[in-house]
């Protein structure tokens, strides 16, 4: 195949990927393809989601893998038990084995901070928080344990390990990267690999032994480096940087022997990396020597100009092997089939493709495997959140810690001392484990949904319970009794891909209230340590003025008692653990240091890469820093946002009928036999709410919260704005309301002859002076959109907002 103009292919290095083609399993291999049919054939690179394929589906087609994506559960069930896993795992399985072709199937999950899917399992600190930890081996032993505790449950393959290198921490999924160093994450994707899957030298011993399984380096290539931190945005490095700054990770991967890469959503100069046959075909497969397979992101191939959800030549062509596609796999698979026909994509491609994937299922020992239920760690369900795989998460916990201030040497805390937990992550389990954490942003979890874990102000309770100390607890800052000291546990919101990406590096610039929190325990003469829970450097010199001592934390996960283990002495006042942790990422000095990375010509920042205090150093003071804004602030928009995404702030959403009300907790969720609701794609991945009413009595969706007074609102012409697309027409009124307290609920808008007929997305936009009636009070308004219908109905909603009139 000739070299693509206008690259130079000789930036990439000739690798030797392990294990290393195996003539005999080639062989097999070849013989086993040759037996297949197009359709077959077709049928292992379509990859479906366990929302959208039956078991009779799998049977029929035999789809060579399938996956969970984040928030979606066995049966619709978040607390799903793992023996639930495991009998969906050999459901499918039997299923697989049935059909025509008799190929295993194999299941795909993100597993990327332990098996976060998962009710119970152990959560360990995200990337960012590991890459602190400047240690490889611990996170091999984190690779090992995470893969026990997926296998457990019957599931093959887990995609991770992320390794990306950040250059813009405005990006949402900074956290899921190790660092800004292209060196360490090179480190540590080896280190990663080869405890998922096991020491590729080791083919007789270690390597997909019955304890490990099949690890996924992702996402190639460059997305880390977007302008502006756009995620699934334009990467414009040139293509030795491409290499030497987001390649690293897939180079140490591949000779470390990873089976399987994904590739991003990204472009490269305008150009989608599903499409881009010179990076994945020339490049990682040719040049690089990659024998795995490569498999695409959710409905990744849609993005590629001329494709759709169902039906994408060009990426196939490109060389992406497995095709992410959730729901639409039904006209992919025939499309494909037809377009291998008709020649618009060769059968060699598909061949290739094919080869591959036979090739991974052969040497992760898919093809010989038992059913999920048989196989060895099947029978340890006490593997999820096994004591010594939480005791991993606690250690790296400890090591992640980084000290950037500790004046008059208010830490260790001493014994016998009156301590006061405050701040909004003292207690709130969710915020420390961050996004893809049980839920897919994170978003929707109470402390119950994580059994077994430890909230950071527990931890600290029971440390300092122990040395003679006392403690309580609040929230707010309140207390019953004078502290001694304050310990401030706060930070950032749970978020994930999309919804993190912010504007602006300065930590919570419009709300301020954890500074406030600080700054009046200070003023009260109480001392203070500030421990801040984020997934990414953020400008935060108020924060750090406002705090005597002060602690990253970033995004711990379940082991929360780790971070009291290096804050609180023993009863005898001597340290139990130093600060190990050092900067993997640098801070920012001032809030318009937007890109800083180790590498740049004016490199300034606030703690340089690599940075952290320790009990050994005697100085460990920081002088007032300057707190004026560099950047102005846009002020914050006029519109309500009631749903973009996830829930507006506040919010949640929520099915109801005249027997019974249910919060969604789950990205497919039903209320008995009357209403359903699932995630859809609108722009991007679940962006959008899918509706359906099934008729026979009158069910509502509302998105309900906290009272809002919407007086000012009402009062100026304001309109409910939102997309909708119409999959089946109403057979009754489609009815929008609000509500508030008492039952008072507004005048109701029939929608359904609003509504378009060709299936195509359209914006609604519904003055609230048409919901006004007489008796309504608009200053506590609960359901700020409830739509209900009492006959048969299929909708699709996006982007809802309240907006005032244009000016």
């Amino acid at each position: 195949m000739p070299l693509s103009n206008n690259h130079d292919i000789h930036c990439w290095p000739k690798l030797q990927p392990a294990p290393g083609l195996d003539p005999k399993l080639e062989q097999q291999i070849e013989q086993q393809l040759n037996a297949l049919s197009l359709e077959q054939k077709v049928a292992q690179m379509i990859q479906p989601e366990i929302r959208f394929i039956s078991e009779q589906q799998m049977q029929q087609y035999g789809f060579g893998s399938y996956l969970n994506g984040g928030g979606s559960y066995p049966n619709n069930d978040k607390h799903a038990k793992p023996e639930d896993w495991l009998e969906v795992a050999d459901r499918y399985y039997h299923a697989a084995i049935a059909s025509d072709a008799g190929i295993p199937t194999m299941w795909g999950t993100d597993a990327v901070h332990g098996h976060n899917n998962v009710i119970g399992a152990t959560i360990f600190p995200h990337n960012i928080g590991l890459g602190a930890c400047h240690h490889p081996e611990l996170i091999q032993a984190i690779g090992q344990a995470t893969a026990k505790e997926v296998l457990a449950t019957g599931i093959e393959w887990l995609f991770a390990p992320t390794v990306a290198v950040v250059r813009d921490n405005r990006w949402g999924r900074t956290y899921e990267s190790y660092s800004e160093s292209p060196e360490l994450v090179r480190r540590y994707a080896k280190a990663m690999v080869e405890g998922i899957q096991g020491v590729a030298a080791d083919v007789e011993g270690d390597f997909f032994n019955a304890e490990k399984c099949i690890a996924c380096a992702k996402h190639f290539i460059g997305d880390g480096g977007t302008e502006h931190g756009i995620d699934q945005g334009n990467n414009l490095s040139d293509e030795q940087a491409l290499y030497h700054l987001h390649g690293q990770g897939y180079a140490s991967a591949i000779e470390a022997g990873v089976q399987t890469i994904m590739a991003s959503f990204n472009c490269w100069h305008g150009d989608k990396l599903h499409g881009h046959q010179y990076l994945l075909t020339e490049v990682l497969k040719q040049r690089m020597g990659f024998d795995g397979l490569i498999v695409g992101d959710w409905n990744g191939h849609a993005q590629v100009p001329g494709c759709r959800n169902d039906s994408c030549a060009a990426v196939i062509n490109a060389g992406v092997d497995i095709i992410m596609v959730p729901q639409h796999w039904q006209g992919l698979f025939d499309n494909t089939v037809e377009q291998v026909r008709n020649g618009e994509i060769e059968l060699a491609r598909i061949d290739d493709a094919v080869r591959r994937i036979l090739r991974v299922k052969y040497r992760a020992g898919v093809m010989d495997a038992p059913p999920p239920s048989k196989r060895p760690l099947a029978a340890k369900q006490e593997l999820i959140g096994d004591e010594s795989h939480r005791a991993i998460a606690r250690q790296a916990v400890r090591e992640s810690l980084v000290l950037l201030k500790d004046n008059d040497h208010l830490l260790p805390i001493q014994p016998r001392q009156h301590v006061l937990i405050t701040g909004n992550a003292a207690n709130d389990i969710a915020r420390q484990c961050g996004g893809w954490s049980v839920t897919w942003q994170g978003t929707d979890n109470s402390n119950d949904d994580f059994p077994g874990a430890t909230a950071i102000g527990a931890g600290l309770a029971e440390a300092i319970g122990a040395q003679q100390g006392t403690s309580e607890l609040s929230t707010d800052g309140s207390f019953q009794r004078r502290p001694d000291l304050a310990v401030v546990v706060f930070g950032e919101i749970p978020y994930a891909e999309g919804v993190g990406d912010i504007e602006h590096i300065e930590y919570d610039y419009q709300h301020k209230d954890d500074l406030k929190l600080l700054q009046s325990l200070k003023s009260q003469g109480i001392p203070v340590v500030a421990v801040f829970v984020t997934g990414r450097p953020l400008w935060i010199n108020k924060e750090l003025n406002a705090a005597d001592a002060f602690v990253v934390a970033w995004l711990p996960g379940s082991e929360g008692a780790g971070v009291a283990d290096v804050l609180v002495a023993d009863a005898a006042g001597r340290i139990r653990y130093d600060f190990q942790g050092k900067l993997s990422f640098s801070w920012p000095r001032t809030d318009d240091q937007l890109v800083l990375n180790r590498e740049d010509s004016h490199y300034d920042p606030l703690f340089e890469y690599g940075f952290g205090l320790s009990y050994q150093e005697h100085d460990r003071t920081l002088a007032p820093l300057p707190e004026q804004n560099s950047l102005p602030y846009p002020k914050p928009s006029a519109d309500l946002l009631i749903f973009h995404r996830v829930p507006g702030e506040n919010m949640h959403l929520q099915l109801e009928s005249a027997q019974q009300q249910e919060l969604v907790v789950s990205s497919t969720q039903q209320l008995g036999e009357v209403l359903a609701i699932h995630t859809v794609d609108w722009q991007v991945q679940e962006d959008a709410l899918g509706l359906q009413w099934f008729g026979g009595q009158q069910a509502a969706f509302a998105i309900a919260g906290h009272a809002r007074n919407l007086t000012t609102f009402a009062d100026n012409d304001a309109e409910l704005v939102f997309m909708i697309r119409v999959v089946e027409q109403p057979s009754e009124p489609l009815l929008l309301t609000m509500t508030a307290p008492n039952d008072q609920v507004t005048k109701a808008v029939d929608i359904k002859a609003m509504l378009s007929g060709d299936g195509q997305w359209q914006q609604l936009k519904v003055a609230l002076s048409s919901l006004s009636q007489a008796g309504f009070s608009w200053t506590q308004v609960t359901n700020k959109f409830v739509l209900s219908c009492a006959g048969k109905a299929h909708i699709e909603l996006a982007d809802i907002r309240l907006c005032p009139p244009a000016t």
